[in-house]
């Protein structure tokens, strides 16, 4: 550097020195297994530096003047040097003082896979491997200050293809351009070809047929994981989704739900080929907010694509250290939105490392429509779960947590809710004056409205045994406040109030209890009567037992008699009395896994109606 520059260039260059420092610095933190080249380019920016220096003294020293006119060469050296450098047998690259392509031989569009559209103004460090970045662009630097050509050996990746090479940069003054420009010439030393496809210079009809196909059928399979009942029922929709993309299209898969109004990081998965583990961890750790373009894409609702990785802070950095992207050798990025009715529900983020063909427009296209398919499927899941929680809340009114201890006798039930999501069916015990109740029966029909009928019922009788002394007038009354309502459901229900030994019993349509004598034999009670809720006027039948020592009481639902097998046969009221007689002083817990167990056997395991089993036993 001979001449002066003026002070802002000077300035405009020390600024761009302090920059590739800086870079020079994280690449030595980042890549300390690869110290040469880093120091090599360090030796050549400390050349940079003395020759500014200089020339920052003699601009304090020299006056102001003006610069002499440019010279503009003849239109027929142009058109011989377009000539030469179309036709060079050698791969050459043309870059302004910025880096970026402006000229690009037929010989290195052939070597990279690309066009000559395609990779004019593309910054053609971003082809230099992230490890040697910063380092070529120092070179890049003192070359075009210095004059002196360099020498650099690196790797060049694009299109699933990987050339070890030497270049030689070579700066330029050409006619007709404003500003010096350099000149890379590329010698080929080694070839590599990954086993991703890799993007032809022309594809055919053919080629982009079947990458449109192989799009569709992502798109299928990803619609067939999201409409799966596991992804309904369990929170793994997003883990799910995040694999199927992991395995198919992408190294690194990041998803980002929002939660609380805050988006959380759901699912980090990297390339499974490599030793990244650590690495996963510290991506899990960050806050999504801290990537800038993911931050962008939950606040602005469309996605993005970076074919060619130009900005490596654009997922934030590891902690205390270099660009995230630059840690994981990412070449290619593409963010999309989850999409939700009122914005993002989070995003997605896919990253390609410097080994595969990078993202596209069709890519940026298809991942856009997988969001808004995995938004929807988040929609459904979480009205699925509301009606879900609803459900287990109804399911929850009608059956009791545990059965109470009961002075005297032991208590087990079972309750199966069949092919209904809420329950039609109800059983309970609960403390009456003097002594203790317990409740069973079902309203007619599988609705929530039946389910919620139940449950008042089942209420209902709770409160009237706070004041009256017999169950069939506890019913009584029930069935009016039922009748009253005028809800069309009628329900079957059994209730009995248990003083000492003795239990009164009371009916309202509802099948008959078995009761279990320790010799083995089995008779049922009387049962009967007019379910609740079609006559204001009916009387329920009524009862009184004494249970001995051992004897065993067992009320049922319509739906263990009503379970039918394979050809069509109920289990029925004889098969039952056959299972208790072979229970003899069994715990009711035992009797009941006995009817469960042989009712399971007869009917193949389908359960099609709520089965009900309540067993009191006298000890």
């Amino acid at each position: 550097m001979t001449d002066a520059i003026g002070l802002q260039a000077l300035e405009h260059a020390l600024n761009a020195l302090t920059t590739r420092v800086s870079s020079l610095r994280e690449a030595r933190s980042a890549y300390p297994a690869d110290p040469r080249s880093t120091l090599d380019a360090a030796l050549a920016e400390l050349d940079t530096a003395g020759e500014l220096l200089e020339a920052s003294l003699r601009e304090l020293r020299r006056a102001p003047r003006r610069s002499g006119e440019r010279e503009s060469g003849s239109q027929r050296e142009l058109k011989l040097l377009r000539q030469v450098f179309r036709t060079f047998p050698v791969p050459v690259v043309v870059l302004d003082g910025s880096g970026v392509v402006r000229r690009i031989s037929a010989e290195t569009s052939r070597m990279l896979g690309s066009p000559a559209g395609y990779l004019i103004g593309r910054s053609f460090p971003l082809f230099v491997d992230v490890s040697r970045r910063a380092a070529f662009r120092s070179h890049l630097t003192a070359v075009q200050r210095g004059g002196e050509t360099a020498t650099f050996q690196t790797r060049l990746s694009h299109q699933g293809r990987a050339h070890t090479v030497q270049l030689a940069v070579i700066r330029l003054t050409m006619p007709g351009e404003p500003q010096a420009m350099t000149a890379v010439v590329i010698l080929p030393l080694e070839t590599q070809v990954s086993t991703a496809p890799a993007g032809p210079v022309a594809r055919s009809d053919a080629s982009l047929m079947l990458a449109s196909a192989r799009r569709q059928e992502l798109l299928a399979r990803m619609t067939r994981l999201l409409l799966d009942e596991e992804s309904l029922r369990q929170p793994v929709t997003v883990t799910r989704a995040a694999r199927l993309l992991a395995a198919e299209t992408a190294d690194w898969v990041i998803a980002d739900v929002v939660r609380d109004g805050m988006p959380r990081r759901a699912t980090v998965l990297g390339p499974s080929d490599k030793p990244v583990t650590d690495l996963v961890r510290v991506v899990e750790g960050l806050n999504p907010l801290t990537a800038p373009a993911v931050a962008h894409v939950l606040t602005g609702g469309s996605g993005v694509v970076h074919e060619m990785l130009e900005d490596d802070t654009l997922l934030g950095s590891v902690p205390g250290g270099p660009p995230l992207l630059r840690v994981m050798g990412a070449a290619s990025v593409l963010i999309v939105p989850i999409q939700g009715e009122a914005g993002a529900l989070g995003a997605l983020t896919l990253v390609r490392l410097r080994d595969r063909e990078p993202f596209t427009l069709a890519d940026l296209g298809l991942m856009e429509e997988i969001g808004a398919h995995l938004g929807l499927a988040l929609r459904a899941r979480r009205n699925f779960q509301t009606r879900f929680q609803a459900a287990e809340a109804l399911r929850t009114s009608v059956v009791p947590r545990a059965l109470p201890d009961i002075p005297g006798f032991e208590a087990a039930a079972v309750y199966h809710a069949g092919s209904s999501s809420v329950g039609a069916e109800f059983y309970d015990a609960f403390p009456v004056r003097d002594g203790w109740g317990f409740a069973l029966g079902g309203a007619v029909g599988k609705s929530e409205e039946a389910a919620a009928v139940t449950a008042m019922v089942r209420n209902g009788l709770r409160v009237l045994s706070v004041w009256e002394s017999e169950p069939a007038e506890a019913l009584r009354k029930m069935n009016q406040a039922l009748t009253a309502q005028n809800s069309g459901m009628f329900v079957m229900a059994a209730a009995g109030f248990v003083r000492g030994r003795k239990i009164r019993l009371a009916s309202a349509g509802h099948h008959p209890a078995a009761l279990l004598q320790p010799d083995g034999g089995v008779r049922f009670t009387a049962g009967g009567g007019v379910p609740l809720g079609i006559d204001p006027e009916a009387e329920m039948f009524g009862e009184e037992i004494t249970l001995t020592r051992g004897q065993t009481l067992v009320f049922y639902s319509d739906g263990l008699v009503a379970s039918q097998n394979e050809q069509g046969e109920p289990y029925g009221e004889d098969r039952l009395a056959d299972v208790l007689a072979r229970s003899v002083a069994q715990a009711p817990a035992t009797v009941v896994k006995a009817i469960e167990d042989d009712r399971n056997a007869f009917s193949g395991g389908r359960v099609w109606d709520e089965v009900v089993i309540l067993a009191l036993r006298a000890v």
